[in-house]
């Protein structure tokens, strides 16, 4: 009876100290899918605000280069604005204000080259029209263009004063209009209406033909990569393209030229006078 007693309380016993050390075990246990999901959660928020930052990366950037050019730090407005270019960024605003910073700096070429590529964008903007006769005007050479054929200047201008985008809208527009008096002139039974019609979709007809024009001419220029700019202190024009051919003439910083034809490493330019020769690639850079 004793013995029978004693494996009893050794059973429970044994019992007893089993089971405190089971719980312990398998808390751990159940509390591990709760430390992974937090984990998770954190990596998530981290990613998350890793994507946040690099979205927001620009925007800081831009009110960096900003905050440096009111301040007078023109480098570090450069500086700034090359890392947005850098990310293959572009706007007509983007390159005026870098190529405001680069006169600044007085880095005359590269000024030029993001004048001229704030026009090809934005060709009505006269600020950087004035700045850029500015800049210009600062070059060491003074090249007479040759003189064109006045309605071709006239045109010119005119279409200058928007860029693609506005000259498509303008040209929809007077397509819809000329649809709508077309409309009017076959359906209308007044006399007085059918004229209205038949003459108001005629000027909307020369209106579209006009504004679709201008509209291809500015995609035109704005696809354009046959201008360039010299960013060197001096190039010698050659020529052949051999760097022992005859020098014709000397081109300096910030003059535009044309690229007429290429071969390896060299450029047939031709500048505003009509003369042209060959230039190392590396001379120069295209708009």
């Amino acid at each position: 009876m004793k013995k029978t007693m004693i494996i009893g309380l050794l059973l429970f016993a044994g019992w007893m100290l089993t089971a405190p050390v089971s719980a312990q075990e398998a808390q751990p246990a159940e509390a591990q899918p709760t430390t992974t999901e937090q984990s998770t959660s954190e990596s998530a928020e981290a990613t998350d605000a890793q994507t946040n930052l690099a979205e927001e990366a620009p925007d800081r950037l831009w009110d960096a280069a900003s905050t440096a050019y009111i301040n007078g730090d023109y480098a570090k407005a450069v500086k700034a604005y090359e890392q947005l270019v850098a990310r293959e960024l572009s706007s007509a605003k983007l390159y005026y204000n870098l190529a405001n910073a680069y006169f600044k700096e007085e880095q005359l070429s590269r000024s030029i080259l993001f004048y001229r590529r704030a026009l090809r964008l934005d060709p009505g903007n006269a600020d950087a029209r004035y700045n850029l006769s500015v800049a210009e005007a600062r070059t060491k050479d003074n090249i007479e263009r040759i003189p064109e054929f006045f309605l071709t200047e006239w045109f010119r201008s005119i279409r200058r004063t928007m860029g693609c985008t506005g000259w498509s809208i303008l040209s929809l527009i007077a397509l819809a209009c000329g649809l709508g008096l077309g409309l009017l002139y076959l359906l209308s039974q007044r006399l007085t209406l059918r004229k209205t019609g038949f003459y108001g979709s005629l000027a909307a007809a020369v209106v579209f033909v006009l504004t679709t024009g201008f509209a291809m001419g500015e995609r035109h220029t704005m696809l354009d990569r046959s201008e360039a700019v010299v960013m060197s202190s001096s190039a010698a024009i050659k020529s052949a393209p051999d760097r022992s051919a005859t020098d014709l003439f000397i081109l300096h910083e910030g003059t535009t030229v044309r690229i007429t034809d290429e071969l390896d490493r060299w450029c047939e330019v031709t500048i505003a006078d009509g003369k042209k020769g060959w230039v190392e690639r590396s001379k120069i850079e295209t708009i």
